[in-house]
């Protein structure tokens, strides 16, 4: 006879507990489409794990969970400095790492509007380094205490917007000015998604909304209606050309919609 699955939330207090004990670590927090009450059934379980001092990822491999576990800094060594993939009770978790030294830095950076840009993995924009005070604003706490930005910083809202909007522009002019006109398809349909991805950013920036990543960003910044033109793309420098004319004109629709810092 087979075991009867565990509840959710049976198991996501076993897990939490179990996170909490490793050495180092000091707060545990639920992420992803679990802590905004947006996930399906089949969603995976997003963990972040707070930690002061020296983590040792060893320690979570030792704990025998099936899965891969990374060392510090192996995802490329930024705010995003590393985390796990695992299978528990047949349910798919991930477990990011969280330097709280990093985290306290971030907020008050963010605090004051400034930020950078890091290259992830699978992000066509890169994060901004306020992506994990973004976690802090959103994130359900389970185990632990960590601080919480009262509301999104005015600062950040005007040199982020205005940032990221200026980064997309950047995109879009280097592709008009150099792969279009040469006909490059591929080059000129990679510039139009980057760019959309980051003003997507720009507009929810202006918004004063917390992105966590980038798989809704264009919905919520009402810029779907890339797929259409990057649909309509042609190996020729006029269709090239009208495709960035077009995105550039997406870009100033959705900018003007999102209202400046109050």
């Amino acid at each position: 006879m087979s075991a009867t699955p565990r509840s959710d939330a049976a198991f996501l207090d076993t897990v939490v507990d179990r996170l909490a004990a490793l050495p180092a670590v000091r707060a545990v927090a639920l992420g992803g489409s679990r802590a905004q009450g947006t996930e399906r059934p089949d969603s995976d379980w997003d963990l972040a794990l707070y930690y002061r001092g020296d983590f040792d990822p060893g320690e979570l491999r030792a704990v025998g969970w099936e899965g891969e576990v990374s060392e510090v800094g192996e995802w490329g060594g930024g705010v995003f400095n590393g985390g796990a993939w695992l299978t528990i009770d047949g349910r798919r978790v991930d477990v990011h790492y969280r330097d709280l030294d990093v985290v306290e830095r971030e907020l008050a950076q963010a605090q004051e509007g400034r930020f950078r840009v890091e290259p992830l993995l699978f992000h066509l924009a890169g994060i901004p380094t306020y992506l994990i005070v973004a976690e802090l604003a959103i994130n359900q706490v389970l185990r632990g205490a960590l601080p919480r930005p009262s509301a999104y910083p005015d600062k950040l809202r005007t040199s982020a917007a205005d940032r990221w909007q200026g980064t997309a522009h950047a995109t879009l002019a280097y592709a008009k000015a150099n792969h279009a006109p040469a006909g490059r398809l591929t080059e000129t349909a990679g510039a139009l998604a980057t760019a959309a991805v980051q003003m997507g950013h720009s507009v929810l920036a202006a918004r004063g909304e917390w992105v966590t990543n980038e798989k809704r960003l264009l919905e919520r910044a009402g810029l779907r209606a890339m797929d259409r033109i990057i649909e309509a793309v042609r190996p020729d420098p006029e269709r090239l050309l009208r495709a960035i004319a077009d995105g550039e004109e997406l870009f100033s629709a959705a900018r003007s919609s999102a209202p400046g810092p109050t």
